[in-house]
């Protein structure tokens, strides 16, 4: 099969699915919507799985699981969260299959007593678990978060930015005060930020959801948006102010240190593999994946280049006391030797799986005690001493790191722009534009400017302008300048 990458100015979608399959990251499997994550892809998810739970440990959060069924009737007790996911929910009806005259088939007699709901999220198998667990304030704060799958019955799917089944991670907390639920939501978002630019090279704009956009139940939602190469935004992670939704919905009360009994305050919050389609469409370009440094399955590949088996050992000792210092320094490495393929092959290929630096070593430079080393953020090439290469990788890679949220940092805010005329407004979105504009806060509005333009409100950033103004379409006196763009 070939590997080449359909260039992204000609056809983005075709370039984003390109590189996924040839970088062997996932492909789609035999359930319709559903993906295999390949052992390439899923190691780049482990390290960002790695990063994100160590910043959960530090903020106190400790793991958890909870079942993947959750009754039907658990749903059906908050009304915004059932109407919000109801048409995304499969679900369990039956227990068993039969075979009838060689034909499986469901058994009618083996009908559950309740239907059961693969978890599109876990708010409510979750808050019912709490009631039994909470009964005094000093039982808060639960600060739980757990890495699991969940299916929502998405119509239309792309690998990785939106599948029927996916894997992410979901923190559920619940605490004694309002105020203290709502600095827990504004503390995940910003751990979200925090990861976002210190190990995907990516910047953010921090904000709040619109009411239209809020995740089903919430009373809040904080949200972080990232802006692809074309120019449309991707939500690549929410933190919830839930309120007391939650907790009347499950009766789940505690004795406050007044001796009163009051509902719990709730919080969720989370990100997806969606994580990775943001990494894949942040980074990378025309010969395949670009990978930071830090989220590298590994960040240095050697390729010995040889005649014969006596070369070959030559290299291979040089390149052990290489090995050696590499290890010592935390940096991670893959060593290719095989003599199954030649190393223009494996230039290729690793460029493709966007591996940051390449070494390559022949006999001419053991005898010269040099190294070549190739970048792929810059695709630059440079012949270095041996004796020094393993300082000069250590510090690349983090030039390599800060260079790509730079090279994206530019890019956001080359491509963000402010408008007061709709006409300019409509222009500027069409152009793969992020937006800043004025907006009544009615729904009316948000929904016939999505009308016109196929533009979201992505996020009404936290930082709020000084000023009023006037509404982009309707031309009403607001105090809010919002965000607007396209979005996957």
């Amino acid at each position: 099969m070939s590997k080449k990458i359909t260039p992204r100015n000609k056809d983005y979608s075709q370039w984003y699915n390109d590189i996924v399959q040839h970088a062997e990251l996932a492909e789609s499997s035999g359930v319709r919507g559903c993906m295999v994550i390949k052992p390439y892809g899923f190691a780049i998810w482990e390290k960002m799985q790695q990063a994100l739970d160590v910043m959960f440990k530090e903020t106190g959060h400790s793991n958890a699981y909870f079942p993947l069924f959750i009754p039907k009737s658990y749903f059906n007790k908050e009304a915004a969260h059932v109407e919000g996911f109801a048409k995304e929910c499969a679900v369990v009806t039956h227990y068993r299959l039969k075979n009838d005259n060689g034909n499986i088939i469901v058994d009618s007699n083996a009908k559950l007593e309740e239907e059961l709901i693969v978890r599109p999220t876990s708010e409510t198998i979750i808050w019912d678990t709490y009631r039994k667990w909470i009964q005094s304030y000093r039982d808060l704060p639960i600060l739980l978060n757990q890495w699991a799958n969940v299916v929502r019955w998405e119509m239309r799917t792309r690998l990785f930015l939106r599948t029927a089944e996916f894997l992410w991670q979901e923190g559920h907390t619940a605490h004694e005060t309002k105020d203290e639920a709502i600095e827990e939501s504004k503390l995940m978002i910003n751990v979200y930020a925090k990861f976002a630019k210190e190990f995907m090279s990516m910047p953010v704009i921090i904000g709040t959801k619109t009411e239209n956009e809020r995740f089903a139940g919430a009373i809040e939602t904080y949200c972080i948006e990232a802006m692809m190469q074309d120019g449309k935004a991707l939500q690549a992670g929410t933190s919830h102010f839930l309120g007391q939704n939650f907790s009347k919905a499950f009766d789940v009360k505690f004795a406050n240190k007044q001796g009163k009994l009051d509902y719990v305050w709730a919080t969720s919050w989370g990100v997806s593999t969606r994580l990775m389609g943001a990494l894949i469409m942040s980074h990378s370009d025309d010969k395949g994946l670009v990978l930071p440094p830090k989220l590298a399955p590994f960040q240095v590949v050697i390729i010995p280049i040889y005649k014969g088996k006596e070369e070959l050992v030559l290299i291979d000792e040089k390149v052990n006391d290489l090995i050696q210092e590499l290890k010592s320094k935390g940096i991670s490495y893959k060593y290719d030797n095989r003599d199954t393929h030649k190393p223009g092959w494996k230039f290729a290929e690793y460029e493709l799986k966007g591996v940051p630096i390449r070494l390559s070593i022949g006999k001419r430079d053991i005898d010269n005690d040099t190294i070549e080393l190739a970048r792929r953020d810059t695709l630059e090439k440079k012949i270095y001493k041996f004796d020094s290469i393993s300082n000069e990788i250590t510090r690349l890679l983090d030039e390599i790191q800060d260079n790509l949220y730079n090279i994206n940092l530019k890019r956001m805010k080359d491509n963000t722009v402010e408008c007061v005329d709709f006409d300019d407004f409509s222009s500027k979105i069409s152009s793969g534009f992020f937006v800043k504009a004025y907006w009544d806060g009615t729904t009316e509005t948000e929904n016939k400017i999505k009308e016109k333009t196929k533009a979201t409100i992505r996020c009404i950033p936290l930082e709020k302008s000084k000023v009023m103004g006037k509404c982009i379409i309707t031309g009403k006196q607001s105090k809010d300048k919002v965000i607007f763009a396209k979005s996957y």
